[in-house]
């Protein structure tokens, strides 16, 4: 029930069924017949008239017939009739007491009237209520009711939430880049100003978007003039030589690693079928003759919908921080229930606790005053990030026991 359009829909049909469900309650109130007063009232009259003549009426072959038994008519007495025709009977003077019944197995009623020889007159009511029949064309009449309050409510919700599908669908399409899809500005006058909203939204989020990568890209392009000025001038330099060339590389790093991020975040490798354990194996033999101490668990055959490139990139950055921080690492691939479950596990001291919802921070450092001697801007684990959930995947660190990381990356199988 949490979907607007079914909530709307339910309100429509409701609301519709439950109007026409008063008017049908008073139809029937009207379609359910004359009251008890007007129904025995002439009947009051002819059982009067009936009951005048029989004690000296000769009988004759025109006569209508009336029966007279030694007992009422069977059936089940209705005690609101028989109280009704009884007050009219003794209001008109006639001192005759009388039972009214319903035909047993049959539609109406009868009047037993107790004559002076203690003999029953029987006599029909006269039935004025509605047809049969009515009834059956009163209930196909609902049901076509119902059929056609839902059919309105759903083609109205459709109508209500349409802006809402197409917000959905502009805010579905973001690209890596930030920027929405444009939007066709056509429809009612809602849905118009919904779309030039979008649109204008889309052409402030791309400027922001250029303007981000400008200053970025500026700024690491600005850093190199000084550096290289300044990696001159150490040249000459005799005691802190080695010093201020290692804090000159450190600032390098640092401009290239920001320009990498802002880049991974906006270009996109064409996504594919990507044999992950193949793209682990050849990172593991990349890794080994570097000289990193990376061995492999074991690895099921998985293939994930990704870009080739990025997702080495992202897996690389992972595999190298896990080597160089971990002291070495163990990486297993297994498939669990349609994902693919990638661990790496280190021997390293790990993170503290309070510090794990932070690692994947840019330039995030557990200790910069330790690992300073250790290559890397500390964007590793940011750029692996940005690239394993552009392509739908989960990363994830916690701690080992007895020492050490666990990274886990899941995706989905292709």
């Amino acid at each position: 029930m949490t979907s607007l359009r079914r909530r709307l829909i339910i309100l429509l049909v409701v609301s519709i069924v439950g109007v026409v469900g008063l008017a049908t309650f008073v139809a029937v109130k009207v379609l359910g017949g004359p009251s008890p007063e007007l129904i025995m009232g002439p009947l009051a009259h002819q059982i009067q008239y009936m009951v005048q003549l029989v004690p000296g009426h000769v009988p004759h072959a025109g006569d209508a017939p009336v029966i007279v038994r030694d007992r009422p008519a069977e059936g089940l007495e209705d005690g609101k009739h028989t109280r009704v025709l009884n007050e009219i009977l003794h209001h008109n003077g006639l001192d005759v007491s009388a039972v009214v019944s319903r035909k047993a197995g049959k539609p109406g009623m009868v009047a037993s009237i107790a004559l002076p020889d203690k003999r029953w007159m029987i006599v029909d009511v006269p039935d004025f209520g509605p047809p049969r029949d009515v009834w059956f064309g009163f209930a196909g009449w609902m049901a076509l009711i119902v059929a056609g309050a839902t059919a309105v409510s759903i083609y109205f919700t459709g109508v209500l939430v349409r802006p809402l599908e197409m917000l959905e669908a502009a805010v579905g399409k973001i690209g890596s880049d930030g920027v929405l899809a444009t939007v066709p500005e056509k429809g009612s006058a809602e849905v118009r100003a919904t779309a030039h909203a979008l649109n204008q939204l889309s052409a402030r989020l791309k400027t922001a978007m250029e303007s981000r990568m400008r200053l970025v890209a500026a700024a690491g392009h600005d850093l190199r003039t000084p550096m290289t000025r300044m990696r001159l001038r150490a040249e000459f330099l005799e005691d802190e030589r080695e010093k201020w060339l290692s804090d000159l590389d450190e600032l390098d790093r640092i401009a290239d690693s920001a320009i990498r991020l802002v880049r991974e975040e906006v270009n996109q490798d064409a996504v594919e079928a990507v044999e992950l354990d193949r793209l682990i194996r050849d990172i593991e033999t990349e890794m080994t003759s570097l000289g990193h101490a990376v061995s492999i668990d074991h690895l099921d055959w998985v293939s994930v919908k990704a870009g080739a490139l990025g997702l080495r990139r992202a897996l690389r950055n992972l595999i190298v921080n896990a080597a160089t921080h971990g002291k070495g690492c163990v990486v297993a691939l297994t498939a669990q229930n349609s994902q693919a479950v990638l661990t790496i596990a280190d021997r390293g001291p790990g993170i503290p606790p309070d510090l794990l919802n932070k690692a994947f921070e840019p330039f995030f450092r557990v200790d910069p005053a330790r690992t300073q001697f250790i290559p890397g801007a500390g964007l590793g684990l940011a750029i692996a990030k940005e690239i394993i959930e552009r392509y739908g995947g989960t990363i994830r660190l916690e701690n080992r026991q007895g020492g050490g990381l666990v990274q886990t990356v899941v995706f989905d199988v292709a």
